[in-house]
């Protein structure tokens, strides 16, 4: 059998996800525990969404804002300002297939979630899964919502399926500088302390009263 398709072969959002660090001062050479600093220690963070249009995502820890390339001048245009997460939701993403493989927390919040009006949220939720984190997360950063991809009995040995460094860490620079919160669900991403340029955490970022319960569920009995 071949490889399944990737976003690409299948003409899904595609994207570029960045994070900017100061190097220390004194270091003559840089190698790789110089990249090892928790995500406060950021200095930029951003992501290029290749869709429709191509969009570029920017925060230097003053807000977050958002740029589109104008193709006929070759240049990027600000076109929204200081985008905000509202902080509740009615929308969800996560990859329903690993359901039997979380947790018990998430399990627990999920059921609630697809309960809708008869369960203890007394509302309806909507799910929404791109499978391309930067196409999600703009979503978020547009409309609302909360993304997932936690811990489970899968990848519990690897840590987790997104890396610290490069995905986990400047998505949630940029989701926190638009109001929302990131956690692994058991702490804050950007309090981690690298201790592999590789290093992979569990991801919950989005909406902050859903991101708080969420993690308030993971810390009760």
């Amino acid at each position: 059998m071949g490889r399944p398709p990737s976003n690409i072969d299948v003409n899904i959002s595609v994207g570029t996800i960045f994070s900017v660090l100061r190097c220390p001062e004194g270091v003559a050479a840089v190698d790789e525990k110089v990249f090892l600093q928790p995500g406060t220690q950021q200095v930029c963070a951003g992501f290029a969404v290749y869709g429709p249009t191509t969009l570029l995502v920017l925060t230097f820890g003053s807000g977050v804002h958002c740029f589109t390339l104008d193709r006929e001048f070759g240049h990027f245009v600000l076109t929204q300002e200081n985008m905000r997460i509202p902080e509740d939701t009615r929308e969800f993403a996560i990859n329903m297939s690993n359901q039997r493989f979380w947790e018990a927390p998430v399990q627990r919040y999920v059921d609630e979630l697809v309960a809708g009006k008869d369960g203890p949220r007394g509302q309806d939720f909507n799910m929404r899964w791109v499978a391309s984190m930067v196409a999600d997360v703009f979503r978020i950063l547009t409309r609302g919502g909360v993304f997932l991809y936690p811990l489970d009995s899968k990848m519990k040995d690897k840590g987790g399926k997104l890396r610290l460094m490069y995905e986990a860490n400047p998505m949630a620079m940029i989701v926190e500088q638009a109001g929302g919160a990131a956690t692994t669900g058991r702490e804050r991403i950007l309090d981690i302390q690298p201790t592999k340029l590789h290093q992979r955490v569990p991801v919950i970022l989005g909406a902050k009263n859903e991101v708080a319960r969420l993690t308030a569920y993971h810390a009760a009995p």
